[in-house]
C-alpha cells in the first residue's frame, strides 16, 4: 500500500482496505479451482471441522465463518450442484441441514488451502512471515478486535466493558 493511501487513514479504513485486498487476492487465486473467496471460506471451514470429527449444520457453519445463514445456504446449494459438498437432514433436528465435503470437494479444498497458504505467506512477509513473533502478535490483535462487541446503534455499555 502506498504512503498516499495510508497517510492519515483511520484504522477502520485500513481494515477495510486490507480486507478488500485479501478478498480480491483469494478470489483470483482460487478461481482456477472453480471457487470464489466466499465459497473457499465455507469449504475450508468445513474441511477443518470435518477433520475434527464435526459435521456442522448450515447455521453452525454460518456462525463459524461470519457469513449470513441465508448466504451459506445459497453457497451450499451451489457447491452441492458442483459436486463438492453434500447436504443432508440432521437426524437430531429435521429442520437443520448438515454439510459435508464429498471426495472431490476434499481434493479441491486441499488444493485451495495450499494456494491460500501461499498468499498468506506473501501477506505476512513484511511482518517476518507467518511464524514470526510480529505475525503472531498481529493475529492476537485481530482476534481481540473480532472478539470485541461492535454495536452499530451505539447501545453498548462502554463503562462495563472497560472494568
Amino acid at each position: 500500500m502506498s504512503d498516499k493511501v495510508s497517510e492519515g487513514a483511520t484504522p477502520g479504513f485500513l481494515v477495510w482496505r486490507l480486507s478488500m485486498k485479501w478478498r480480491v487476492a483469494v478470489d483470483r487465486a482460487v478461481a482456477p479451482l472453480g471457487l470464489t473467496h466466499a465459497q473457499y471460506s465455507l469449504v475450508a471451514s468445513l474441511y477443518g471441522m470435518q477433520r475434527s470429527g464435526v459435521r456442522p449444520s448450515q447455521r453452525r457453519l454460518a456462525d463459524h465463518t461470519g457469513l449470513e445463514a441465508l448466504y451459506v445456504s445459497k453457497l451450499a446449494r451451489g457447491l452441492e450442484s458442483a459436486g463438492l459438498i453434500e447436504r443432508t437432514r440432521d437426524p437430531a433436528d429435521p429442520r437443520a441441514v448438515q454439510l459435508a465435503l464429498t471426495e472431490p470437494g476434499r481434493e479441491t479444498t486441499r488444493k485451495a488451502i495450499d494456494v491460500v497458504q501461499g498468499l498468506l505467506r506473501q501477506l505476512l512477509a513484511p511482518l517476518g512471515g507467518p511464524d514470526s513473533p510480529r505475525a503472531q502478535e498481529f493475529t492476537r490483535d485481530l482476534t481481540a478486535l473480532l472478539d470485541a462487541p461492535l454495536d452499530p446503534f451505539g447501545t453498548t455499555d462502554h463503562e462495563t466493558e472497560q472494568s
